[in-house]
């Protein structure tokens, strides 16, 4: 094997051969190479580029990594801020239903309060102790205003009021607010000037009160002397309700300003109440959810005019009258007129015997429509007053007036209720009966009950 290893080995020659071509095959390498790199581009060597390339696509490389890092976190946000938003629907559901409790358990006895205040100032009573009743009948109305914007804006805010429209002569609302605001702005030595209207327009009722009834409660607020406005101007694109005063005016800066929350154009007096500078901020809100556009007028020194656009009714020529004020009846209808009242809760019940005793009703009142014609003695009713939530398995009030009115033909019915829901509002009227909102409006009431019991 040995001989065999030394006989194959290469010679001298062929090494030097070897070394020879290799060198050869170096030099074309070499001069191969000079070729590439001088004929490359003129930015740079194509070797050189093909390294910045790799370096590029190592860059490429990490910076994809860290996008798909922070694709997975922002998918790990996501699923935490779907998880949040879940338990702020759960919450909103919950505060809707918080605001329904509201509605009714804290306006009922505000509502009670009421009745008992109003009844008590039509009595005959020393002029120190009239005084007291009235302290307490305003006051009971701030509460009752102060409430009510905060149960209207929480309703705004979490998207449960809803507007249903229907036509109605403007003078059903414009009238009882009149015939209202002049007592509040002769408490302050204002006078109020209304212009009645015979238009019919399209709108709902409720919420459209809202806005006209803050208008009017700013006008009064802020102007020291003077007079108000009350009254309506034919435009082509609807009837323009508007309300004026002779107050300080607002400033151009704040115009829009106040229609934001918390804000108020200048400090009302020291007899007024504050208020939470959100009553108009439900306006604009309210305006927006109606289609309703608000305007203001206003020059320093001599007054401002707020106004609300609304769309006309499309009703036909021989549409009925609207009804008439109080001061058109030649004699009261309430003397002597039958009226149920159907309330589950006692102080409601004593509260509407008292007011409507005072205004010459005669009054039965009870939780039940067995207890009422058990001490009827037979004696129909006239007009039916009922609370919308009679308790749990119990009809609603609706379907009871309904059922009464079967019973006794020509019965007028007048749900009352704390319930501001359009649904409740929508079957009242398709039922062909009268809805007010608590806390009862004593003087509302009592200019609804003589229209029914005049146009009946």
């Amino acid at each position: 094997m040995a001989l065999f290893q030394l006989s194959d080995a290469p010679s001298s020659n062929d090494v030097a051969a070897l070394r020879e071509e290799n060198q050869r095959l170096r030099k074309v390498c070499a001069a191969l190479m000079e070729r590439v790199e001088s004929g490359g581009t003129p930015n740079g060597a194509p070797y050189a580029a093909f390294e910045r390339s790799v370096l590029l696509a190592e860059q490429v490389r990490e910076r994809t990594d860290a996008l798909h890092r922070t694709l997975d976190e922002l998918s790990q946000v996501n699923a935490r801020l779907l998880a949040a938003n879940a338990e702020a629907q759960a919450a909103n559901a919950s505060k809707t239903k918080f605001l329904a409790a509201v509605s009714h358990d804290l306006l009922q006895p505000l509502n009670a309060a009421r009745l008992f205040a109003s009844a008590l100032e039509a009595h005959a009573l020393p002029a120190a102790s009239q005084a007291l009743v009235s302290h307490i009948g305003r006051s009971l109305k701030d509460v009752e205003g102060l409430l009510g914007t905060l149960v209207d804006i929480s309703r705004l805010d979490a998207g449960v009021l809803h507007a249903d429209k229907a036509p109605f002569a403007v003078s059903t609302l414009l009238d009882a607010l009149a015939e209202e605001y002049r007592q509040v702005a002769g408490v302050r030595g204002l006078t109020l000037h209304y212009v009645p209207s015979q238009v019919w327009v399209e709108s709902d009722l409720a919420l459209l009160a809202r806005v006209v009834r803050n208008f009017l409660s700013n006008a009064v607020r802020y102007t020291e002397h003077g007079h108000l406005l009350l009254g309506c101007r034919r435009r082509r694109e609807g009837l323009e309700i508007m309300v004026g005063d002779t107050g300080p005016g607002i400033p151009e800066p704040q115009r829009q300003a106040i229609f934001l929350e918390f804000r108020r154009a200048s400090q009302p007096q020291a007899n007024q109440s504050r208020g939470l500078g959100l009553g108009l901020a439900i306006v604009d809100r309210i305006s927006t959810m109606l289609g309703h556009p608000v305007r203001l007028a206003s020059q320093l020194g001599h007054g401002s005019l707020f106004s609300i656009l609304v769309p006309y009714a499309d009703i036909g020529k021989d549409q009925a009258a609207p009804p008439r004020t109080s001061t058109e009846w030649d004699v009261d209808p309430l003397q002597g007129c039958v009226v149920w009242v159907v309330d589950d809760d006692p102080a409601i019940t004593e509260g509407m015997q008292a007011l409507l005793g005072g205004w010459g009703c005669r009054v039965r009142a009870a939780a039940t429509v067995s207890a009422l014609e058990a001490a009827s003695d037979g004696e129909r009713p006239a007009v039916l007053l009922v609370d919308y939530h009679l308790g749990e398995h119990r009809e609603n009030g609706i379907d009871l007036a309904a059922r009464l009115r079967r019973r006794y033909p020509g019965l007028a019915a007048v749900v009352i209720t704390a319930n501001h829901e359009a649904a409740v509002k929508r079957a009242t009227r398709e039922a062909g009966i009268h809805c007010l909102l608590k806390p009862l409006k004593p003087l509302r009431l009592k200019m609804l009950l003589g229209t029914l019991l005049e146009n009946g």
